[in-house]
Parts: structure tokens; C-alpha cells; sequence
């Protein structure tokens, strides 16, 4: 079967205005991504006390659990839908990366999303490292295996996007 989708650009558009005093700051700035042809968009409710796996990539596609071939992710947004609640989103990076297919975390980075907020990055392929003995800025990175949100006490809407290549 020959595929019918066609790929297209992802054009993304990130912009800040405010007036202080009479005086206008911000601005804005515009990410296309090309040959986007696939999207992975849906909303989860994260139930209250449960960590919610919103996103999970591999080395290859594993039609069985949802994932995305880390190689071919090229933007991913997370976005907390929840009006007053923040969310603890749980980066979990595969520092083994073992080419066999699987991947798997073995360590993590956290951060905390405040209702309304989101999270975006680029490629989850080498992208990410956590490093606990000292602030040395860190220069091998390793794949991002996937993203759980912690929604502590109260259930919370996310909207997770991907596009791939």
C-alpha cells in the first residue's frame, strides 16, 4: 500500500506582548520544520496521585505501546490544560541507549509546569542529560525515552503534540 499523506511544513509561532507605561516589549519569533508527516495530538486527563505516560519514544516504532521513532520526532509540546493546578513533568532520559529497539529510562529530570504553561523541545534524540555530581554544563546527551506528569493531588487535562519526519 502507498501512502496518500503528503508531508508538509510545521510552522510554529511563539510571541510575547505587553505595554509598561506607554512602552511596548516582546516579541516574536517563527519555527518551520520540514517534511512533517505525522502528528501525534491528543488530550489526557492525568488522574489525581497517578503519573500519566504522555509521550514515550524508541529506537524504533512499537505500534503496542504508542511510541515514536526518536530519530524522526522533530518538536514536541506539552501543555498543561488545567486553569489553577501545576503539573511536575518528568523528563526520562535512556543513557544506555542500546540500538536494540527497546529503550529504556535510567535516569530523570523534572519540571514544574504551571497551569496554563507549556513545554516544548525539539528532538528528544540526543537532547537531554541529567548530571548530579556537579553544575558542569554537560555535553553528551542522551535520548529522551518519555515524558510523565505527575499531577500531584488533583486530576489535570494535558495536550500533548508531536510532529515527526
Amino acid at each position: 500500500m502507498a501512502s496518500t499523506v503528503t508531508a508538509d511544513k510545521l510552522v510554529v509561532k511563539l510571541s510575547e506582548s505587553i505595554i509598561l507605561n506607554g512602552q511596548r516589549y516582546g516579541g516574536s519569533n517563527i519555527l518551520v520544520v520540514n517534511s512533517i508527516n505525522e502528528v501525534l495530538q491528543r488530550i489526557v486527563t492525568c488522574p489525581a496521585n497517578v503519573d500519566t505516560t504522555v509521550f514515550r519514544s524508541g529506537v524504533t516504532v512499537d505500534v503496542t505501546d504508542s511510541s515514536v521513532d526518536v530519530q524522526d520526532v522533530k518538536y514536541i509540546r506539552l501543555t498543561n490544560l488545567d486553569d489553577t493546578e501545576p503539573i511536575n513533568v518528568n523528563l526520562q532520559i535512556d543513557v544506555t541507549e542500546s540500538g536494540s529497539g527497546a529503550s529504556s529510562a535510567n535516569e530523570t529530570a523534572t519540571i514544574l509546569l504551571a497551569a496554563g504553561h507549556s513545554f516544548v523541545m525539539g528532538t528528544p534524540h540526543d537532547s537531554v542529560a541529567a548530571y548530579t555530581t556537579d553544575s558542569s554544563v554537560q555535553t553528551v546527551l542522551h535520548d529522551l525515552e518519555s515524558i510523565l506528569v505527575d499531577p500531584g493531588s488533583n486530576a489535570v487535562d494535558v495536550e500533548i503534540f508531536v510532529a515527526s519526519t
